[in-house]
């Protein structure tokens, strides 16, 4: 299962934009992947790491702007499509093969 977090925060002011910096730095620290500039996913093997995933979103959350969260499956993650671009240009280490929980 795959979590992805959309997010629009403002970064009109030197407040904001370290708060927009900090909740960045807290996706890459937390394991999740961009796919585009405010979209990030994250593989998470069940229901239970989802909802704990979840939970530390709620923590760093930023005091201003938007950030929503959409569980979708690996199914339906792998049936996305490619208008432009290809995903070979943006692939990393994102499936269950060689997945060790700890």
């Amino acid at each position: 299962m795959r979590l992805m977090v959309f997010f629009d925060l403002p970064v009109e002011t030197a407040m904001q934009r370290k708060e927009y910096r900090l909740f960045r730095k807290f996706l890459i620290k937390d394991g999740y992947l961009m796919l585009q500039e405010s979209v990030h996913a994250k593989l998470v093997v069940n229901d239970g790491a989802a909802g704990a995933a979840v939970m530390r979103l709620r923590k760093h959350r930023p005091p201003e702007g938007l950030v929503q969260v959409l569980k979708v499956t690996e199914r339906q993650f792998a049936t996305m499509d490619y208008i432009v671009g290809n995903r070979d240009a943006y692939d990393e280490v994102d499936t269950m093969e060689e997945f060790v929980v700890l």
